[in-house]
């Protein structure tokens, strides 16, 4: 999708999302012409006088009020989501317990759609639940028939498209609808499709939530989180975000925005490696499914070839077992089968990743009941090499009974 950018005071040109990418939150004539944004590290910042420190007057105050290095990531990811202020985060779980704690208090009602990220339900559960808010799980293909579920004291609504390691697609804009007809705030962890594969602040979302350590940062070696408001809902976020003192370092927001100057070219490889592999482990007889959105065969496919732009390198299959065959140990003989795939947690690296999930915490969906469910990674390895090695995974599940 292109954008426009203003390149001078009196014109401007429209570019596309790479493009987008390389420019986005820094001039380099802002610091002499240096390419990349110098790392501005501050707790302390002194004034000039005390009639401008009695009355905040200047632009930095204090190290967790943001330097110019945070600004220009925060500035890059409000034009990337078209947002009218972002805050940045230690990791994504925190970008999304912070957005929640900035717009829910005692006696609340909050709507979670129920194949949300696991950490994110063990906060819901035990603070939110302490702090005298009730929580429910709902249906992530509800769409306009959450409404039913909305009470007096509906507060928020966290959308997760798709859900983790299921990939459910939800229907945002008729959610979104709805949420705001009860005077609710909308919340979205974007972290799968990132903003150039789906805005959803375009979609009626309030709030987009991504954790910058998978494609933004796209190394494997960042922690990060970014919150992004709409003008209405900006000021509590950022108000939060004050009073809580949860702030990103300097050297990881400069880290995320180089990241973010290639993170276009490598989400076009690891979409179409992803799917490329997606397709191959539809055909074979040792998969029992493929949970991929922008497969044909997807239930969600229809939402995510309306809504979307593109898809990313994580989705899941459904290892085939036969009946009374141990799904633990199929599924351990597979990831321990693999060598160029390798056994950890994240996502958005270079380096393929394999993992079994677990569902057992659902409280609304199912989890699949004809085989262990496996989620990949697809990083930036060649796909016939990556194809080798999931064979060997086969293989070895193969010799468990």
């Amino acid at each position: 999708m292109a954008k426009q950018m203003k390149v001078t005071d009196d014109h401007s040109i429209r570019v596309g999302p790479n493009t987008q990418l390389i420019r986005a939150g820094y001039s380099p004539f802002d610091y002499h012409g240096f390419i990349n944004p110098p790392t501005v590290r501050a707790s302390t910042v002194l004034f000039p006088d005390a009639r401008t420190m009695e009355t905040h007057g200047q632009k930095y105050t204090y190290g967790t009020r943001g330097t110019p290095t945070t600004d220009a990531l925060c500035e890059a990811i409000n034009e990337l989501e078209g947002a009218a202020g972002t805050i940045i985060l230690p990791s994504g779980l925190a970008a999304v317990t912070v957005t929640f704690l900035a717009y829910l208090s005692a006696g609340d009602h909050a709507l979670v759609v129920d194949t949300v990220y696991g950490n994110v339900r063990h906060f819901c559960d035990s603070m939110l639940t302490r702090f005298g808010i009730e929580v429910e799980y709902y249906d992530p293909s509800l769409g306009a028939a959450i409404e039913t579920l909305f009470k007096s004291n509906t507060k928020l609504v966290h959308t997760e498209a798709p859900g983790s390691n299921t990939f459910e697609m939800q229907d945002i804009p008729a959610i979104a609808a709805v949420a705001h007809r009860h005077g609710a705030v909308v919340t979205m962890d974007n972290t799968w499709a990132t903003p150039i594969n789906f805005r959803p602040l375009d979609f009626g979302v309030d709030v987009s939530i991504q954790a910058s350590t998978k494609y933004p940062a796209g190394h494997a070696d960042i922690l990060m989180g970014t919150a992004s408001a709409n003008a209405k809902h900006w000021h509590p976020l950022q108000q939060a975000h004050g009073e809580l003192g949860i702030c990103g370092a300097a050297d990881d927001a400069y880290q995320v925005l180089r990241g973010l100057r290639t993170m276009g070219v490598r989400l076009e490889r690891h979409q179409a490696s992803a799917l490329a592999i997606a397709e191959w482990l539809e055909s074979r007889d040792d998969v029992a499914r493929v949970l991929h959105p922008a497969l044909p065969s997807f239930p969600g496919h229809h939402i995510w070839k309306r809504d979307f732009n593109g898809a990313s390198g994580v989705f899941s299959f459904v290892l085939a077992v036969s009946r009374g065959q141990n799904f633990r140990a199929k599924a351990q003989a597979f990831l321990d089968g693999l060598s160029l795939f390798g056994l950890g947690y994240s996502w958005g690296g270079f380096q393929s990743l394999a993992l079994q999930v677990g569902l057992d915490e659902r409280r609304i969906l199912r989890a699949p009941d004809d085989g262990p469910v496996i989620r990949l990674q697809i990083g930036l390895e060649d796909v016939a090499d990556l194809k080798t090695d999931l064979v060997r995974g086969f293989d070895a599940a193969r010799e468990i009974f």
